[in-house]
Parts: structure tokens; C-alpha cells; sequence
């Protein structure tokens, strides 16, 4: 059996089409900060995934940084201090990022604004108007 990045219940991705690559992380750590490769870059190529057609166009229309323009998703995660840590981060945030596009949009619809909602915001406007009256200057 193959192990697999569970998005929804009835969707899941196949840990083969997810390339994990460990590389040392940035910033203050030490003095082993040299030596460990902690962090964790997460490849996922879209067009090469078995998700259904829906999902790879939603994701490719995301204006998100992370997708680049040959439809790879790079998520780098190096927020733990350990590799595993991260590679978990690391397709616990590619799971949500799949599963935003999922979740289908309840369309809008245009409703009025009932009669007395808009009496109402005349009234406060009204009397916001009349208290910035009082601030001004009195003429003699």
C-alpha cells in the first residue's frame, strides 16, 4: 500500500508525487546550524498530479506566491528544529492549500437594502453631523 497526503475524505495524494528535499535552515542556530539540514523544501508539480482536472485549474488560477509559473507548488518549512517536524508543516500546509480549492464558492446574490435599514443609516448620519455642528466655532 502507498502512503498518501490525505486532503479530504474521498481525495488524497500519493507521497510519490510529493519530493521532499532536506536543506539546512536560515537564520540564528547555533552552533549546529551548520551541520543539520532541518528545513524542508516541498516540491508538488500540479500538471504531473493525479488530482481531478477541476482542482489542478483552481490551483493554477491562485494568485499565490508559492506556485510558481511552471505550476509547482514550493512550500519551504523550517519553523521546527527538526526535519520531521518540518516535513510534517510542510504537507500539513500543502494539504490546506489543496483544500481551499475544494471548498466550492456559494455564489452572491445582490439583495436591496430593506426601507428601514436605510432610514436608519440616514438617522445616524443625521445626527453625526449635528455633533460635529457643535464643535464649530459659535459666530457672534
Amino acid at each position: 500500500m502507498i502512503a498518501a497526503l490525505v486532503i479530504t475524505p474521498t481525495l488524497s495524494v500519493p507521497d510519490n508525487e510529493i519530493q521532499l528535499e532536506a536543506i539546512r535552515a536560515q537564520g540564528a542556530g547555533g552552533q549546529n546550524v551548520n551541520k543539520v539540514s532541518s528545513a524542508v523544501h516541498l516540491r508538488f508539480d500540479i500538471h504531473a498530479s493525479s488530482l481531478p482536472e477541476l482542482y489542478k485549474e483552481r490551483l493554477l488560477a491562485l494568485k499565490d506566491s508559492r506556485i510558481t509559473d511552471d505550476g509547482v507548488i514550493v512550500i519551504k518549512a523550517q519553523q521546527f528544529r527538526t526535519q520531521l517536524k518540518n516535513r510534517d508543516d510542510g504537507r500539513s500546509r500543502l494539504a490546506e492549500l489543496i483544500r481551499s480549492v475544494t471548498v466550492e464558492k456559494k455564489p452572491r446574490r445582490a439583495t436591496r437594502p430593506s426601507r428601514s435599514s436605510q432610514a436608519k443609516r440616514v438617522e445616524s448620519k443625521k445626527k453625526q453631523g449635528q455633533t460635529k455642528a457643535l464643535r464649530r466655532r459659535v459666530d457672534l
